[in-house]
């Protein structure tokens, strides 16, 4: 009797335990168990009121007042917390990525969607064009500051223009998605390398001399060569006249070494079919991460690719090589083009003694002179964060006593650009800190805040005459600050949904075309260009 009314009870109870056991979802910390599930959910406590309109926005950061659970995510839609499952759950669509790619979408169509009714609002309290104009006139602005104010009002208001390419082959415009585009000094053309949907890469250049037309559409001459392996680098090269050449950095595959390149610009264009193609070279090195060409006449003809734990200097016409070993891999590379005013005190007593007081204050006054001791320093940003400068004319390179100048970084650095003085460098890092150092005392003077980065080699575009910084974060998306007072100035999203394969590639120039161009935004995403214009 007493077995037999245990074994019921044990029955209900495990019923019971079975029972308790079965909820579809968790509920939200104090939610009240009478609460009906059909009843509109309110607002949690100390929510933020964008969040509460945009529930998507509010998923990618948690409200401080509804905690985080291991293994949960809370939909604020619906006011409810909801299992996640692993990712690799093809069968289940609710995983933490794809939330955050829908939160991700929906911010970016939101944010299109305001850039098309032009809610665009300046940064700045207060700044609009009649106050900069009276400001110039009282002499309260110096015509520097007045360029760059200007520029700054006119960036909050670019309007994007979808661009049409041109080309004499018909099958080559919008048919492969762009990877990278890179001007040259004058902003005339740029060059491009697109993927192939069979693996590859293609190479084009795009004259941007339809750029100031009504119609808004650009040449571009297809490319005379192919290769099946993946491009690291690109810069232009000066070789036998400014920007003759593209340098380019590809990877090697199986057994075939990776490469350095030099491709004549004459081999893309048609306007002068006349015009003999330059020299076409090719240099055998293993796989490069970054390359830079030298404009210093005491490196003339040279260039440099960033390797594996070395930095290797190649002159093109000698095929001399210079090696400098190095701790970690050279991510990024520039060259210093400045002539540095310094002379040595051995040549200063001795030319003295020859030429006098008066005369050799002449020669001291003459750029000539200082042409000799220009110094062809190589900047060098590496994956272990630091960075270091190179004077490559020394020979001896034992240790690490050749390295002039070390800074460093959290993590590894992408991207590194000299402003024009040379006395400061920006530097931006897989952290997504972007940082900007004084050489002279090897510190950080300021950071640009916004810069979305993990893992991805993202380029930075410093226009110091406009007083502008341009970076593309991981995220897709485009910000611009301000060099003066590292202001976030705006925010662009993609044209197109957010993905690693389209991260988008941006040219600014306040003369796009040349000397007589237009200002304003090139921005390269999958198979289309487009154009971000001040009017």
């Amino acid at each position: 009797m007493r077995g037999g009314r245990w074994r019921g009870e044990e029955k209900r109870g495990w019923s019971a335990r079975g029972h308790r056991h079965r909820p579809r979802g968790r509920r939200r910390p104090g939610h009240r168990p009478e609460r009906s599930e059909q009843e509109e959910p309110q607002t949690p406590v100390n929510a933020d009121p964008s969040s509460s309109g945009n529930p998507s926005s509010s998923s990618l950061t948690q409200n401080s007042a509804v905690p985080e659970l291991p293994g949960f995510y809370y939909d604020p839609e619906k006011n409810r917390y909801f299992r996640l499952l692993p990712g690799h759950n093809n069968c289940n669509p609710l995983t933490k990525e794809s939330i955050q790619h829908k939160a991700m979408e929906s911010k970016r169509l939101r944010l299109l969607e305001e850039e098309e009714k032009q809610n665009k609002k300046t940064t700045r309290a207060g700044l609009n064009s009649s106050m900069l104009l009276q400001k110039r006139q009282l002499g309260l602005l110096s015509s520097t500051s007045y360029c760059r104010m200007v520029h700054e009002l006119k960036v909050n208001c670019m309007q994007r223009r979808k661009i049409e390419i041109h080309s004499p082959d018909s099958s080559v415009a919008g048919t492969n998605n762009f990877k990278i585009i890179v001007a040259d000094v004058a902003c005339e053309r740029i060059f491009t390398v697109n993927d192939v949907e069979h693996g590859g890469c293609k190479y084009g250049i795009i004259n941007l001399s339809g750029l100031g037309k009504e119609s808004l559409t650009v040449e571009m001459y297809d490319n005379l060569y192919f290769t099946n392996r993946k491009v690291n680098s690109v810069c232009w090269a000066s070789l036998t006249h400014p920007d003759s050449h593209v340098l380019l950095c590809l990877m090697g595959i199986a057994e075939t070494p990776g490469c350095a390149s030099l491709l004549p610009a004459s081999l893309f264009s048609s306007t002068n079919p006349g015009d003999r193609p330059g020299m076409l070279c090719s240099f055998k090195i293993s796989t490069a991460w970054s390359c830079a060409w030298c404009l210093n006449p005491q490196a003339d003809n040279c260039f440099s690719t960033g390797l594996t734990r070395r930095v290797l200097v190649t002159n093109v016409v000698t095929g001399h090589r210079q090696t400098f070993g190095t701790s970690s891999d050279v991510l990024a590379q520039q060259f210093a083009t400045q002539v540095e005013r310094t002379i040595r005190p051995s040549f200063f007593f001795k030319a003295l003694s020859l030429v006098g007081t008066r005369s050799f204050q002449m020669l001291c006054s003459a750029p000539l002179f200082f042409g000799f001791f220009q110094t062809p320093m190589l900047y060098n940003g590496c994956r272990s964060g630091e960075i270091f400068s190179i004077d490559v004319r020394q020979r001896n390179r034992k240790g690490q006593s050749w390295k002039a100048i070390r800074l460093f970084h959290d993590s590894a650095v992408t991207s590194i650009r000299l402003l024009e003085a040379e006395h400061y460098l920006m530097a931006a890092d897989m952290a997504g800190k972007i940082k900007l150092w004084d050489l002279r005392t090897a510190k950080c003077v300021k950071q640009y805040q916004g810069h979305h980065n993990e893992y991805a080699i993202l380029p930075l575009h410093v226009n110091e005459e406009e007083g502008l910084l341009t970076a593309v974060g991981q995220d897709c998306y485009t910000r611009i600050w301000s060099l003066q007072d590292a202001r976030l100035l705006r925010t662009i999203p993609s044209p197109h949904p957010a993905s690693k394969d389209a991260i988008p590639s941006v040219v600014f120039s306040s003369r796009l075309g040349g000397r007589r161009g237009v200002p304003g935004l090139l921005m390269a995403v999958k198979q289309d260009l487009y154009h971000f214009s001040y009017n």
